[in-house]
């Protein structure tokens, strides 16, 4: 039978938790090393037949097919309820599940690392204990008893991989070469290639796909990008090509969500070269309209410019007054009077009074 994480394991929990540096130097390349943006049934999924001891995980029997596994028979629940163990998580549903198929093996996808993660994540506001005594409670009352065990394996890997990946994470970067762009990409290279390596060691096969294959992916298409962009033997166009090409390489899931970000990038940046490149707000309105943009939302726009552009007539006009004011030659005490009345003479609402007193840090008198 397999035991819960050892005590020593839930003794260093604390440090465990932590994001180790080599993680956060991968967050700079996939935005977050632990997540992404495609919804859990999208992702492929396998069946854990990790064995009951973990005396020898050579042993382990080969994993069902996606296809045996996506037939979900039992699952852990959606919400902990009204009153939660740690203050954080109420009002939230559990990100991630456990699920077990009609076998009564344990479903292993990015659910499963989502679910350990949703309770792990409150280490430091509970005792480590209480959140590894959550998970195993869900586990045991909700799943059958293989499932169970199968789950509190993979957790127990889990934790070890979190540590090993804090101790890989104690390094320094050469204060000389920090800023350095050839250098930086050559720390993100190695840090994502050791990184894959210690995950190949800490889960079989089957689990690391499903915990990571996709962030890991999205890594290497982001730091292709990297490279190809800093090279100078490449024209603009060449570079894109090829940055197109990588994106072709993605897994389904994510290139469908980074070609949507990227076509969102690009019909932001026309809209914001329409209002920028026309001569009034009307105008403005209507090159957002050909674009396509609502009419409701481009008349918020417009109404929008127009407000802005009757704010600047009026801060023109306080700056005259203010510049005639500082050289009447009064009193500090009578300036900083007639000042604030100037503001309520020339700004009809509190919010145009703050934006002129913060416009005037930057703006010089007339």
């Amino acid at each position: 039978m397999t035991e819960r994480p050892s005590a020593l394991k839930r003794a260093i929990f604390p440090l465990i938790a932590l994001i180790p540096l080599v993680a956060a130097s991968l967050w700079l390349v996939t935005g977050d090393p632990d997540a992404t943006a495609v919804s859990q049934d999208q992702l492929p999924a396998t069946t854990a037949t990790i064995p009951t001891t973990q005396s020898d995980p050579t042993k382990e029997e080969p994993a069902q097919s996606s296809e045996a596994a996506s037939a979900v028979a039992q699952t852990t629940p959606e919400s902990l309820g009204e009153n939660p163990f740690a203050g954080s998580l109420e009002g939230t549903d559990i990100d991630g599940s456990l699920k077990a198929d009609p076998s009564g093996n344990l479903i292993v996808d990015l659910a499963t690392k989502d679910f350990f993660d949703y309770f792990l994540n409150t280490v430091g506001e509970v005792a480590p204990e209480t959140a590894l005594a959550e998970i195993e409670a869900l586990a045991r009352n909700h799943l059958p008893p293989q499932a169970a065990e199968q789950a509190l394996a993979i957790l127990d890997q889990y934790l070890d991989y979190k540590q090993q990946a804090l101790q890989m994470g104690n390094r320094s970067l050469d204060p000389a070469r920090q800023r350095d762009p050839t250098y930086q990409l050559q720390m993100l290279q190695s840090a994502l290639t050791d990184l894959k390596q210690l995950r190949r060691n800490s889960f079989d096969a089957e689990t690391h796909q499903a915990f990571f294959g996709l962030e890991e992916a999205y890594g290497d298409y982001t730091l292709a990008g990297i490279e190809i962009q800093q090279r100078d033997d490449l024209t603009p166009q060449s570079k894109q090509t090829l940055i197109e090409w990588h994106r072709e390489q993605l897994p389904e899931q994510i290139r469908g969500t980074e070609t949507r970000m990227i076509e969102d990038t690009d019909i932001s940046r026309q809209r914001q070269a329409a209002i920028n490149e026309a001569s009034s707000p009307a105008e403005a309105g209507e090159r957002l309209r050909d674009l396509g943009v609502d009419p409701q939302r481009a008349d918020e726009v417009v109404t929008y410019l127009q407000e802005r552009e009757q704010f600047d007539r009026q801060f023109q006009q306080y700056q005259q007054a203010l510049a005639s004011l500082e050289s009447a030659g009064i009193s500090n005490d009578d300036f900083d009077s007639q000042q604030r009345q100037l503001l309520q003479r020339h700004f009809d609402s509190e919010q145009a009074r703050t934006w002129a007193k913060l416009k005037s840090l930057d703006s010089p008198a007339l």
